[in-house]
């Protein structure tokens, strides 16, 4: 019998139909009755329908019942789990209880399919046992991570002992992490009737600060702040702010990857959910990774009243702002709330004028780090044309190249990256 029932760490997975089916299987399929293996069988070609589902989901290949297992393992966020993440190895008696779960699950891992195959004259399962994705794709997994977490099944496969088995999980916690906060980069949130819950980006652009060409003191200014922050030192919120195309949304993105292995996480939260922000840092405040939550193209008109929310969750409040979250913003202004030459004339009624004006400005004061990005001159866009086409393999002679490059820009929206980026896009879309 398959002692599921006494896991002590690893219990109430999230995703448990299939073990709790499989499980029920293979401690009753021996002494059942004719009768009963037809509702065996049944329930046996349902949990094998669930385990090709999971496949098709997550991009698995080999043995889906084992790759099922440490998908399990991989995602359960636990006392063990969740002290390992980003540190490794933890002392206590956690590690006693711990080595038991594993125990089991190596029993799990020793599942004897043979036998009840025959007796439920189940054929098929033969093909998940050693299981050929279409495209080795995954809808809800960078490839990185889907290939790792394969890896890890065959490890666990290989563990001569439930020492070994043990080593291999807490080496996957140091390095990736535990549940969705580890496995993945980025994450946005939505409001449902369960709450506020922190979801998954699962296709993530893979920008490095090297793609952005020029603003190397931008970039400097960026990564400094985000590598103290990552060490465990002092650091500001940042406000990337200029000019449209510049650039400030892809460093946002090439810090994520830049500083992704050492724990840096990101959630993008838009204007509408502020009012959530502080059950979002309630979820992430505690876990051993660094968050830095992003707000894209951030402003305000006069008449909204949601950087209220922002100002007093940056700075407000009595609970100190956990150590482990930032936030980085990107704005085309420069003070983020609208300002109108009307407003003059308003406060020649204000008794507080300066009130009023301290009030617009207090925001962006919040913001320790801000960087400016400017659309480029002339030269600079030529520039980043030329380095965008050597990288991308466009060999032209560069007279002509340029002279193409300038004709663009004047019908699509001026100087900038951006507008360089869509006329490399355009020139490889014809090649």
């Amino acid at each position: 019998m398959i002692r599921v029932q006494e896991l002590m760490i690893y219990r109430n997975f999230q995703d448990s139909g299939i073990l709790d089916d499989m499980t029920w299987i293979l401690d009753h399929y021996q002494e059942a009755e004719a009768g009963e293996r037809d509702l065996l069988r049944s329930s046996y070609y349902d949990c094998i329908n669930g385990l090709v589902e999971m496949a098709g989901a997550y991009g698995f290949e080999g043995n889906l019942w084992h790759n099922y297992l440490t998908y399990l393992l991989v995602n359960h966020e636990n006392v063990f789990s969740t002290s390992c993440e980003i540190v490794g190895a933890v002392e206590g008696t956690i590690n006693e209880l711990a080595r038991h779960d594993f125990e089991i699950f190596r029993e799990l891992f020793a599942a004897d399919f043979e036998d009840l195959n025959e007796k439920l004259e189940v054929k098929e399962i033969c093909y998940l046992l050693d299981y050929k994705n279409i495209s080795g794709k995954s809808g809800l997994f960078n490839k990185r991570i889907r290939d790792r977490i394969c890896s890890l099944t065959r490890l666990l496969e290989q563990a001569e002992d439930t020492d070994a088995f043990m080593k291999d999980m807490v080496e996957f916690y140091r390095e990736f992490g535990v549940g969705k906060l580890g496995l993945h980069k980025a994450f946005r949130i939505k409001h449902d009737e369960n709450g506020v819950q922190i979801v998954p980006v699962t296709n993530i652009a893979h920008v490095r600060l090297d793609d952005l060409v020029g603003y190397e003191i931008a970039k400097k200014k960026l990564l400094d702040n985000t590598e103290a922050f990552v060490n465990g030192k002092r650091a500001n919120n940042c406000l990337l702010f200029g000019d449209a195309g510049t650039g400030k949304s892809s460093s946002i993105k090439g810090i994520l990857n830049q500083f992704y292995d050492r724990g840096l996480r990101i959630i993008e939260v838009y204007k509408h959910q502020f009012q959530d922000l502080n059950d979002v840092i309630a979820q992430i405040k505690n876990r051993n990774y660094k968050f830095i939550i992003y707000m894209d193209d951030l402003s305000f008109e006069d008449f909204e009243i949601e950087y209220k929310y922002l100002k007093a969750v940056i700075e407000g409040g009595l609970e100190k702002k956990p150590d482990n979250i930032l936030i980085y913003a990107t704005s085309n202004r420069r003070h983020l709330v609208r300002e109108k030459f009307s407003d003059k004339e308003e406060r020649r009624d204000d008794l507080h004028s300066s009130d009023t004006v301290q009030e617009k400005l207090s925001l962006v004061n919040r913001f320790g780090v801000q960087i400016f990005f400017c659309a480029p001159d002339k030269k600079e866009f030529q520039n980043i044309v030329k380095v965008l086409a050597e990288k991308h393999g466009i060999h032209m002679p560069e007279e002509e190249l340029l002279l193409e490059a300038n004709k663009w820009e004047l019908s699509h929206g001026g100087l900038s990256g951006r507008t360089a980026q869509q006329f490399i896009d355009y020139l490889l879309g014809k090649m």
